[in-house]
């Protein structure tokens, strides 16, 4: 088992990954405490069980919550239910919430530790790749709006971060490779050996070798890790880690969530940002297309099926991005494989020829 850590003072936490990884730094938190475990309709049926017997083990008094699988639960609507069912179990101050899902899971189960009695501790079980080396780490925590997506949200970390790797074999295929474009994305954003790394070992990740999988799991974490300490609350560096995502988060938007999964928007994205920073950062040619081979050769898309979205809901969905400042878009921009700068303003007619070229494919 790897250990990777989070430095950040009295918030400091553990991110514990590998097969069978269990709670051992919250113990202390469990012993005969009220713990509310949070999950989704899929994962509660296929891992609840297992979950609560470890949480009861390590002294906890536990009970479930359980909302619907799918990024509709990730609402206010939920929120409400969902503090509703901490109320119904008595969670008082010393009480913890257990996240055991993906990134929907964690990021509402997350903003309702938060938020509840001004904040009550909370422990993030991610079962999918996608949250293993995104969204369970960093202390990010929301919930969609209509208008987009994580417009309510606060910042507030975990006690610790366990990642099982077992809860990988049984996701689903298109669940996996979806996450496998958040973990391209730390290669092209911080680290070109990670990426050289991908490229060599394509059919190790298909196959969800567990070896390499906490190999390159536990980097992605140290990468996410190193930029959350520089910058916890999202004022500067913190926005390089949406490569790609300006974009993204505008398909996920407009095709309506679930149309594509996050990381094959993210995938798109991606790619459409690598042809902008080739025509406004100089990113070479040669580069924007490893990448995008890269991204192919795992089983994502590198453009739309189907019918593309319109191109005017798309800008005026990257107009409510967090980035955006007075309607302008703010993109996070490759230079190289491993280095990237953020904050970038591209004209207009760049942003929308490079999406004319992307559904041209």
């Amino acid at each position: 088992m790897k250990t990777v850590s989070v430095q950040l003072g009295d918030r400091s936490y553990a991110i514990r990954i590998g097969p069978g990884a269990a709670v051992e730094d919250a113990l202390p938190l469990l012993r005969g405490r009220q713990c509310l475990l949070i999950s989704d309709s899929n994962v509660m049926a296929l891992l609840g069980d297992r979950c609560e017997a470890m949480l009861a083990a390590a002294g906890a008094i536990v009970a479930r919550a359980e909302v619907p699988a799918g990024e509709q639960s990730k609402s206010l609507q939920y929120t409400s239910t969902l503090y509703d069912a901490a109320l119904e179990h008595g969670l008082d101050r010393g009480s913890c919430i257990v996240a055991l899902g993906g990134g929907m899971v964690g990021d509402l189960a997350g903003f309702v530790a938060g938020t509840y009695l001004r904040g009550i501790a909370f422990i993030q079980m991610p079962t999918t790749l996608l949250a293993m080396v995104d969204s369970s780490v960093g202390g990010k925590t929301g919930v969609n709006l209509p208008q987009g997506k994580n417009l309510i949200g606060v910042f507030y970390q975990p006690r610790e971060v366990v990642m099982d790797l077992e809860a990988l074999r049984s996701l689903p295929t298109r669940e996996y490779v979806s996450g496998l474009a958040e973990v391209i994305k730390y290669g092209v954003i911080w680290d070109a050996a990670l990426f050289d790394s991908l490229e060599a070992n394509v059919a190790a990740l298909l196959a969800r070798d567990e070896v390499y999988l906490e190999e390159v799991i536990a980097r992605c974490c140290q990468i996410k890790a190193d930029v959350v300490q520089q910058d916890e609350r999202d004022g500067g560096l913190r926005a390089i880690l949406n490569y790609g995502h300006t974009m993204g988060h505008a398909i996920e938007l407009v095709s309506g969530y679930g149309a594509y999964l996050h990381g094959e928007a993210i995938s798109i994205g991606m790619c459409y940002a690598g042809l902008l920073s080739r025509d406004a950062c100089g990113f070479p040619d040669a580069d924007r297309l490893r990448v995008d081979a890269l991204l192919a050769s795992v089983g994502l898309p590198v453009s739309f099926s189907g019918d593309s979205p319109a191109w005017d809901a798309l800008r005026q969905a990257m107009s409510t991005d967090k980035k955006t400042t007075q309607g302008v878009p703010r993109f996070v921009l490759a230079t190289t494989i491993g280095s990237v700068e953020f904050g970038c303003e591209v004209s207009e007619a760049l942003v929308e020829s490079h999406y004319d070229g992307l559904i041209k494919r």
